[in-house]
């Protein structure tokens, strides 16, 4: 049995740049939903925060659904 290393750090390295990225669209997308809440603490409105947060949120939905099709298919 012989292992393809270097598929081996390929996939390694796909993943991990998908997984940091995953997380950096979330985290981006609960910084916008806290910005809406401090502006309507102040009164104001956050419309493009809160936008960029569903954004961010259908993102991580769409890479997600994409690799569970992958995986199926």
């Amino acid at each position: 049995m012989s292992i393809d290393w270097a598929a081996l750090g390929s996939v390694f390295g796909v993943s991990l740049v998908v997984t940091v990225a995953l997380v950096g669209l979330f985290t981006l997308g609960i910084v916008g939903l806290s910005r809406q809440e401090q502006a309507a603490a102040r009164g104001g409105s956050a419309t493009l925060a809160v936008t960029g947060a569903y954004a961010c949120f259908a993102a991580c939905t769409a890479a997600v659904a994409y690799g569970i099709y992958l995986i199926v298919a």
